[in-house]
């Protein structure tokens, strides 16, 4: 597998490059106060990890964005058009660190983020668990962990299921933004926080 980037060095989004990191899979992270920022996480993932700027990221095949809500159109601007690469939504429309739901006026909140993303296949996926069930060994509790994506593109969606796949979690399909992500956003959705497991 290429490449993946990361945008966004909080929890989840070190959580997703410590899973990739076991796998050997490489990672260009990035947040908004620079590469030399995140020397102690790269030091401590590994060497297939590395600091980036944030246009590095952003070039890579597939991008995963973990940002605090408000700071996404900042952490977003001024990258260019995404040209079909895909672009997984881990982010949910909350305020920090109050806790409190974004009004969103009705539309899901990766509606939104898409408008952020232009050109970009976007699917949503590893937002709905916490960080530190992400980060940890996927067949723990004696199945796979449950990881659910969506996204309009079937073929963007095969490629983020063939990825949750082979961290060692069990990949379901939701099928289109317009069903899936409202299943798993939060706030409003049924399915975050669910540490569900497949057993075989």
């Amino acid at each position: 597998m290429e490449t993946i980037g990361i945008i966004g060095a909080g929890a989840i989004g070190s959580a997703f490059a410590r899973a990739l990191a076991r796998q050997n899979i490489n990672v260009v992270i990035a947040n908004s106060r620079g590469p030399d920022s995140l020397a102690g996480l790269v030091a401590d993932l590994g060497p297939t990890v590395r600091a980036g700027t944030v246009q590095q990221a952003a070039a890579q095949p597939m991008v995963l964005v973990a940002v605090n809500w408000s700071r996404l159109p900042e952490a977003l601007s001024g990258l260019s058009d995404f040209a079909g690469r895909i672009v997984i939504d881990a982010n949910n429309a909350i305020k920090v660190p109050e806790f409190e739901a974004v009004d969103l006026q009705g539309r899901a909140s990766t509606e939104v983020f898409s408008e952020w993303v232009p050109g970009a296949r976007v699917v949503k996926a590893f937002n709905h668990l916490l960080a530190r069930l992400l980060e940890a060994d996927p067949t723990s509790e004696g199945g796979k962990r449950v990881l659910f994506l969506s996204g309009d593109d079937v073929q963007a969606r095969d490629e983020v299921a063939q990825l949750i796949e082979r961290l060692g979690f069990f990949a379901v399909d939701l099928g289109p933004l317009s069903v899936g992500a409202r299943l798993t956003q939060f706030p409003g959705g049924p399915l975050p926080v669910l540490n569900l497991v497949k057993f075989d």
